[in-house]
């Protein structure tokens, strides 16, 4: 798996054959798939955007929002994306990410109470910081020494 920066084909594709998971995790967040193209579109035409590609075939989109005390995160997958090997490159991807922001710490949500989503954040380093609007709220706290 790599990552590059997103294009329109990328997301179009993604959303294409966006995952139930995904779309579920949507509609729990109070928006639709539309609602979240949008958002990422704005992302990805502000350069806050990459493609995870497996092969040639981009599975996910991630992108990002920078505020003066955190980045938030941005997602949107197909159901290939899910395995050990991608949160094993995400581990490493999401640090990549981090750097760009300025080593802010990165926010990511989650609005499904599923155990192996909180299970993929703690292996990417995450930390959980409680509930917020409805959702569980995970923190990648800034890389040491960075």
């Amino acid at each position: 798996m790599r990552a590059r920066a997103a294009t329109v084909g990328d997301l179009e594709s993604v959303f294409r054959g966006l995952s139930k998971r995904i779309s579920d995790e949507y509609v729990a967040a109070g928006k639709d798939s539309k609602a979240a193209y949008d958002n990422l579109m704005m992302n990805l035409k502000e350069g806050r955007a990459h493609a995870l590609v497996e092969g040639e075939k981009t599975v996910a989109i991630i992108a990002w929002n920078e505020h003066s005390d955190a980045a938030d995160t941005l997602f949107a997958a197909q159901e290939g994306f899910f395995s050990a090997a991608t949160i094993r490159f995400c581990k490493r991807h999401i640090r990549h990410i981090q750097a760009l922001a300025g080593n802010l710490p990165i926010r990511s949500r989650s609005w499904l109470q599923r155990a192996d989503v909180a299970k993929w954040f703690r292996i990417i380093g995450y930390v959980e910081r409680g509930q917020e609007n409805g959702a569980t709220l995970f923190e990648l706290p800034p890389a040491r020494g960075g």
